[in-house]
């Protein structure tokens, strides 16, 4: 970085805002515009005067655009490190700054709340034939069968099925697991779920209700963690992860059956996908970020789409937060 560019990148408002939104997640270029109240052409030229600069980060996905942060304390060199402190400082200390980020942020959660709403309808309306939803994608013979090699023949302990559906994963490896928590946002899904693993033994099999960036367990909880075809409805999946991570023992592990990166943009529109499945590249960082020790992925070719099977092992925990207060549903 070179500080003539940071400097002249910093010098306007809008530029500012967006820095400090980037501060805590990554945007997509339309969510920016939106928050900010300007075109998506005005906020490109923003965006790209920052990436120029070396302070931001584009990924393409699909027809969208994903914008982060490129600068912070552990992941910029100094400079970057030391714009990030200023603009935190700058929001901390100057009242009329501080008032314009809380209000972008206040409407990036109603715009973020909306778009929840909307994945939740669905679920709603299709949660009786999801199973056969899922199936127009890939295959489940195939998928299940690579899942089971890849988790092994051994116990999986306690199990947590993330985004549960309709109970399949959880009916599947009932056998191996000596307790099993199917856990999903939608009650729809949920009361599937209860009449398909109705007749597993009451006392290995607990559904929960609840949202997956919060999940309400326990930190170290868990042996496995499973993401079935799930992850791609995340808004955030760093945050989900992390998540993941908090609940999951050390030595555990975490197994993630999603979409390899795609263009099918009629997945956002008509089933509430909110991204375009996953790059290895894109998946091992966010593994590894939240402190989980990636394994090879495994690709299983399909058409029109390839499923994914993404395992790894949870490292030590280092300062997880506290636990959470269990729902049950």
């Amino acid at each position: 970085m070179r500080i003539d560019p940071t400097l002249r990148a910093l010098a306007d408002p809008t530029r500012l805002r967006i820095m400090r939104l980037l501060s805590t997640m990554e945007l997509a270029v339309g969510e920016l515009a939106q928050v900010l109240g300007q075109s998506q052409p005005r906020v490109s030229r923003h965006i790209r005067i920052l990436c120029d600069a070396d302070l931001a980060e584009r990924r393409k996905e699909g027809s969208w655009v994903f914008l982060r942060s490129a600068i912070g304390e552990h992941r910029a060199p100094p400079l970057g490190a030391a714009a990030a402190r200023l603009l935190a400082v700058a929001e901390h200390d100057d009242a009329g700054f501080a008032a314009r980020c809380a209000e972008d942020r206040r409407h990036l959660a109603a715009i973020r709340a909306a778009r929840q709403t909307s994945a939740e309808t669905y679920f709603a309306r299709h949660a009786a034939e999801w199973d056969v939803l899922r199936g127009l994608h890939s295959a489940d013979g195939p998928v299940e069968a690579a899942l089971a090699r890849a988790l092994g023949q051994a116990s999986l302990g306690t199990l947590l099925d993330v985004g549960t559906g309709t109970g399949r994963m959880a009916e599947l490896f009932a056998p191996q697991a000596s307790r099993i928590t199917a856990f999903d946002r939608s009650p729809e899904m949920l009361r599937l779920a209860r009449a398909r693993l109705q007749n597993l033994p009451a006392d290995t099999v607990e559904l929960v209700q609840g949202d997956f960036a919060a999940l309400p367990f326990a930190q170290e909880s868990y042996d496995t963690v499973l993401f079935h075809q799930v992850l791609h409805y995340a808004q955030e999946p760093e945050s989900v992860l992390a998540e993941a991570a908090r609940v999951t023992r050390p030595g555990g592990t975490v197994a993630i059956i999603d979409f390899a990166a795609h263009d099918r943009e009629e997945l956002r529109t008509a089933h509430a996908h909110a991204r375009l499945g996953f790059s290895d590249e894109q998946m091992l960082a966010l593994l590894s970020q939240a402190g989980y020790a990636p394994a090879p992925p495994v690709a299983l070719p399909g058409k029109p789409l390839t499923v994914k099977i993404w395992t790894a092992r949870r490292e030590p925990a280092r300062g997880l937060p506290q636990p959470r207060k269990t729902q049950t549903a």
